[in-house]
Order: structure tokens, then C-alpha cells, then sequence
């Protein structure tokens, strides 16, 4: 009877290290994204966040001609790895006025990660990011957006303000087409939400990215005839009161 109280024991404390390391991962369900407004980036109504997720790459630099003929600053999401790699990348975007945050050390998982490396490698990628773009970064969107306890606990050692988003593109789904992006984006979009798009990492297959290239005048201006302003996150109106963000803490 004791062992088997023990085994019974020993499972609870399982349980509940998992739910710990894995419940928060349940933020990347839209469900719950939409009671987290904060952590899903919903801001000010008259505008809308661009974000884009997994560079930087040489394919980087015609994403930044495109939003420039569009006259349209973001955040770019930069794996530490990548930029590492792309220093003169990652200074060209930050030259440009775009903001720079980080998306991990590299794009892998963090479940079953501890808090002390995960934190490790959110420090030496914030730090390389500050020294890419002359300031702190300060929002941190895990690898395909699936955050656990360990990465929640490390981003606030660090000093970095988890973030996902509201609405997304599926565009980087290989042979996607750009309308097949508006499709998937536009309706329902409103004020007040974060968009997360990507572009291709390092050794990506040539066609990915394109769709994002060729559906991004469209989106612009589908925001812009609705009276929205796009922008990088930094101009969003985040209070980044609550890491989690759930409704009865914004006020």
C-alpha cells in the first residue's frame, strides 16, 4: 500500500512538472490566444503590427526593398543563430528603422528545455541583437509559437516580453500562392491585431518567400483603404502588464 501511495505520489509530481513545462505551450491555440490579448500582441485599433518571423537570410534584403517601396516598418523575429551568421543583415534592418527581436538562439522546440538554458540562450541572443541594432531588444516569440514554463521564466530573467499574435498567414507552407495568403489572412482582420508572417531562413527551397513578397502590396493597402496603420510592434501600444496578458490584467 505505501509503495503503491508512493507510485501515486511519484506520477502527481510527474503531472504537475509536466502541466508546468507544458500548459503554457496551449497558447498557441487561437482559443486561448484571444483570452490572452497582451501575449497575442492586440494593441491600438487604428493599427496593425507586421511582424516577420525566422530570418534573417540573403533573401532578407528583398523583403526590406519591398517594405520600403510600401514606406511600412516592422519587427523582424531573428533567430540568434541566423544573425549570427548575417551580421550585415540584421545592422541593414535595424539601419532601415525596423526593430529587431528575438525568436530563440535557434529555431527548435523548447519543450522538455530547462530554465537555465533556455535562459542561457535568450541572453546571448538578446545581447547579440542589442549589438546588431545599438538597443535592447524587447519581445521574445518562441519557435513556432509554442511557449512552455521554462521559456516564460527565462524571458523574464532575461528581460524579454513574450509575444505571439492574432492572426497569421500559413505562408510558410511551401508553393503557397499569394492570394492563397490573403486568403488565409484578410478576412476578419481588425484593428488592434499583430500578423505574423516569415520569410525564409538559410537554406530554405527557393520558392519560399515569395508568396509573403507578392501578397504584402495587397495587405498593405487592404489595411490602409480600412484606415489602419501597419507598424512594428514597438508602436503597437502594449502595456506588457502580466506576462501571459489574461483579460483582468490590463487595467
Amino acid at each position: 500500500m505505501a509503495f503503491t501511495r508512493a507510485l501515486s505520489g511519484t506520477g502527481l509530481v510527474a503531472a504537475a512538472c509536466a502541466s508546468w513545462q507544458i500548459g503554457p505551450a496551449a497558447t498557441w491555440l487561437p482559443v486561448v490566444r484571444r483570452a490572452t490579448p497582451c501575449l497575442a500582441g492586440r494593441g491600438y485599433p487604428d493599427r496593425v503590427a507586421l511582424t516577420f518571423d525566422d530570418g534573417p537570410s540573403s533573401r532578407t534584403w528583398r523583403l526590406l526593398d519591398t517594405l520600403a517601396e510600401l514606406d511600412v516598418q516592422a519587427t523582424f523575429f531573428m533567430v540568434g543563430e541566423y544573425l549570427e551568421r548575417n551580421r550585415l543583415i540584421g545592422e541593414a534592418v535595424a539601419k532601415s528603422g525596423h526593430e529587431i527581436a528575438v525568436h530563440g538562439w535557434r529555431h527548435r522546440y523548447l519543450l522538455g528545455q530547462g530554465v537555465r538554458r533556455v535562459s542561457a540562450e535568450l541572453a546571448r541572443a538578446r545581447d547579440l541583437v542589442a549589438d546588431v541594432s545599438g538597443s535592447p531588444p524587447r519581445w521574445f516569440r518562441p519557435p513556432y509559437g509554442v511557449l512552455t514554463g521554462s521559456a516564460l521564466v527565462a524571458a523574464a530573467r532575461v528581460g524579454l516580453q513574450p509575444i505571439l499574435w492574432t492572426a497569421w498567414a500559413r505562408d510558410w507552407v511551401d508553393q503557397v500562392t499569394a492570394s492563397e495568403v490573403l486568403a488565409t489572412l484578410t478576412p476578419g482582420l481588425r484593428g488592434g491585431a499583430t500578423v505574423v508572417l516569415h520569410e525564409p531562413p538559410p537554406g530554405a527551397p527557393p520558392s519560399r518567400g515569395q508568396a509573403t513578397l507578392a501578397a504584402l502590396p495587397e495587405l498593405v493597402a487592404h489595411l490602409r483603404v480600412q484606415g489602419l496603420t501597419p507598424g512594428p510592434l514597438r508602436d503597437h501600444g502594449l502595456n506588457g502588464r502580466g506576462s501571459l496578458g489574461f483579460r483582468g490584467n490590463l487595467r
